[in-house]
């Protein structure tokens, strides 16, 4: 930054001489024209008189020597006011109200650029594109705490306060730490900056309502509400405040107008929100049938799960260990990778089995993601998940995630080839 202040003082000097030497010779100039037409004033005087001299002298009433005489006293004289005219020149000095001219110019100049460099420059930005260039991990490799990268993140914000993005960050960072007032305040500076014809702005707005309501304990107040109406009036299927609409008839026992918010929420969201909300649903669907009252059909939201009556064929469990493992899996028919799977003991069997999204492999690859599977149990001689010869396993296909009500009966009776 040293570097930088330099070169801005450098420059200002620069400017200053391009501003305030015009003026000055300026000044010369004006000075050089007047005693230009001081001594051009003398030699007419000069020549006037001396024409006076010559006509008195032909007319007779000047002597030669007296002629000579005045006209030297002439010559005197002239050389006599163009030397003070020189000397004048040579001793003048900056009058006051040119200093305070130049002193008033130059303050302007310096205050107009630091204005200007206060405008369209900014030192803090070069600060921190200089800190990451001088130490682009600041952090050593090392994977740095919660409160290191939002005092990183806070500090970037600072001199960059247009990043967007890094507000939302800052909000959504807020928000998980459970610091919902600060997570408020980041909501706020991302809806300050985005523009509210943006595609994203409706579901900030939804997440600004949200951030209200955990504040206030996950209740609904009037500026939660109020929030939230706003967001739906711009975009009335806004997943968010339908979900918090949903939560808070469902506190409120309203359980039908719960499922129907929930509903008009699914078209919008991604996966995991849309387990979330089907499974919201379903409770909701519970409540009503335990007050008796009318369920509403809502298709698709039936849970993604299945349930295997897993047990030996006859015969096989004398020549087996009771320490052995069992995996039973699910996974896409003619697949390999399991989207669901749990491991048990040949002690355990028989045993019923429910899979469904908890036990899945990645968050990628769930068990909801599909219509069908293909499920299997398969006792391991080796222990290990990948199938061996003389493993003994079972194999089901096809066979649909949902709508099920009673255990599919998986009998292990083959042996791996």
């Amino acid at each position: 930054m040293a570097g930088l202040w330099t070169g801005i003082a450098l420059l200002t000097l620069c400017a200053l001489g391009i501003v305030l030497l015009p003026l000055l010779r300026a000044r010369r100039l004006q000075q050089l024209e007047v005693a230009e037409d001081r001594d051009r004033q003398n030699i007419d005087i000069y020549r006037e008189r001396l024409s006076e001299l010559e006509q008195e002298k032909a007319q007779g009433n000047l002597a030669q020597a007296e002629f000579d005489e005045l006209k030297l006293e002439l010559e005197r004289s002239l050389l006599q006011d163009v030397g003070d005219s020189e000397a004048r020149l040579q001793v003048s000095k900056i009058s006051g109200l040119q200093v305070l001219t130049v002193s008033v110019m130059a303050l302007l100049l310096v205050i107009s650029a630091l204005g200007l460099y206060a405008k369209l420059g900014s030192a803090p930005r070069l600060e921190l594109a200089l800190e990451r260039q001088a130490q682009p991990d600041p952090f050593e490799g090392r994977s740095p705490t919660l409160e290191e990268a939002l005092a990183r993140l806070e500090h970037e914000l600072e001199v960059t306060p247009e990043n967007v993005e890094g507000w939302y960050l800052l909000a959504t960072t807020y928000m998980g730490a459970g610091r919902y007032d600060e997570g408020i305040a980041a909501f706020r500076q991302v809806l300050d900056r985005l523009p509210e014809d943006a595609p994203q702005y409706t579901g900030v707005m939804g997440q600004y309502a949200q951030a209200l309501y955990f504040a206030n304990d996950g209740k609904m107040n009037t500026e939660v509400r109020a929030q939230v109406n706003a967001t739906l009036e711009r975009n009335p299927s806004e997943m968010t405040a339908l979900g918090l609409l949903g939560i808070d008839a469902f506190e409120q026992q309203r359980y039908a107008e719960s499922i129907d918010f929930w509903s008009q929420a699914l078209g919008q969201a991604d996966p995991t929100a849309a387990e979330s909300l089907k499974a919201g649903i379903r409770r909701a669907q519970q409540e009503l049938r335990a007050l008796g009252e009318p369920v509403p059909d809502i298709p698709g939201i039936e849970a993604a799960e299945i349930r295997l009556a897993v047990r030996l064929a006859e015969g096989l469990g004398s020549s087996l260990s009771p320490d052995q493992a069992v995996f039973v899996f699910a996974r896409p028919v003619g697949g390999r990778m399991p989207l669901a799977a749990v491991r048990l003991k040949v002690s355990d069997l028989p045993l019923e089995v429910v899979l469904d999204d908890t036990q899945a492999m990645t968050p990628q690859a769930r068990l909801s993601g599909v219509e069908e599977v293909e499920v299997g149990a398969r006792i391991s001689l080796t222990g290990t998940p990948e199938p061996k010869p003389g493993d003994l396993f079972a194999i089901l296909s096809p066979v649909s995630v949902r709508g099920q009500t009673q255990a599919l009966d998986l009998v292990i009776d083959q042996v791996v080839e």
